[in-house]
């Protein structure tokens, strides 16, 4: 049996006296495709950053690749393999699409010889082109960030999580701020360039048509703890996940966007 890619055990977060995040046992397999619901407030990003780093537990383990990663700073959990993108794309603005692929790439390399070696190498340039091809976004290379429209970014954002090559992708919302008629085929890009490198996904998603469509295991979240876990039919119709996450005789529009 293969060693899961990521397990926490009875992980715990309280902020003061509110309680964020309650005996988290949670165990992902390499290759999974896992979505995470959960209404606002309930403990989803709180979860995703802790296991990258971003927020210490209060108590508990996380084990990735079956190696404690408690204490390690985001930079270094990054390149054990584990990476993650962010709700709103985490990308200088005032700079072109392939200067914030380079210094990606650069930082996924590790400390620098000396600051003054240029960064935008011939192996960098190949490197930085083919990713952006990849996620079908290689026109916008030169453009100035602020002017790529915001589906784009989304998919330069997760691209530039791909740079480091990691074996685990965690994703926060990733069609959140897409418009309707981009939302699939922004997944569908996402899930071609993952399958291909072979990356294990774990996203919180709000949309449900986005989960049922991508994933294969739901983790539904509320109040800090995971009250369902199973395919996106068996949490669907789980009682508990109707009644407090998504709600009773819940319309295809509240199916659909739970935000």
């Amino acid at each position: 049996m293969s060693t899961p890619i990521l397990q926490t055990k009875s992980l715990c977060r309280s902020f003061g006296a509110v309680t964020a995040a309650r005996d988290l046992d949670v165990t992902i397999n390499p290759g999974e495709i896992v979505g995470v619901i959960g209404s606002n407030g309930a403990g989803k990003t709180t979860f995703i950053n802790m296991v990258t780093g971003y927020l210490p537990p209060s108590s508990g383990q996380i084990l990735f690749e079956g190696r404690s990663i408690l204490g390690k700073p985001p930079r270094a959990i990054i390149r054990m393999g584990m990476a993650r993108s962010f709700q709103v794309a985490q990308l200088f603005p005032e700079l072109t699409v392939l200067e914030n692929m380079l210094i990606a790439l650069v930082a996924a390399e590790g400390p620098r010889p000396s600051f003054f070696l240029p960064m935008a190498s011939a192996k960098r340039m190949r490197q930085a082109k083919e990713l952006l091809a990849e996620f079908g976004v290689e026109r916008f290379g030169d453009s100035v960030v602020s002017a790529v429209p915001q589906g784009a970014r989304k998919l330069i954002d997760i691209a530039m999580a791909l740079i480091s090559t990691p074996r685990m992708l965690l994703l926060d919302e990733p069609t959140s701020g897409v418009s309707v008629e981009e939302k699939f085929g922004l997944m569908d890009t996402v899930m071609r360039a993952v399958r291909h490198h072979g990356v294990t996904v774990l996203f919180v998603e709000h949309d449900m048509e986005i989960v049922e469509r991508y994933v294969s295991r739901v983790l539904a979240f509320y109040s800090g703890e995971i009250i369902s876990d199973g395919t996106p039919a068996q949490v669907f119709a789980d009682e508990k996940v109707r009644e407090l996450v998504i709600g009773h005789g819940h319309g295809t529009e509240k199916k659909r966007n739970m935000a």
